[in-house]
């Protein structure tokens, strides 16, 4: 049990940069939302595709080397 974040890539076709909005789930506490950005179409291309390397990018239990990858080998 724990926080869980949940990191969502939003790609502006007119823009060519993507706007990374990420929703912190705190198991004691109040929800955060932040945004940034914006992130260049070359940084946010390379983390778009180690989330693909991944057939389930949504669970937190996965050692997939997508999810090394994506973490930096942080995953405990």
């Amino acid at each position: 049990m724990g926080d869980e974040y949940t990191e969502s890539y939003y790609f502006c076709g007119q823009c060519q940069a993507y706007t990374v909005e990420v929703y912190h789930d705190r198991f004691l506490g109040e929800d955060e939302i932040s945004v940034r950005g914006p992130v260049s179409k070359p940084e946010g291309d390379a983390m778009v595709e180690m989330i693909k390397q991944c057939s389930e990018p949504w669970n937190k239990k996965c050692r997939c080397e997508g999810h090394q990858a994506y973490f930096q080998g942080s995953l405990d």
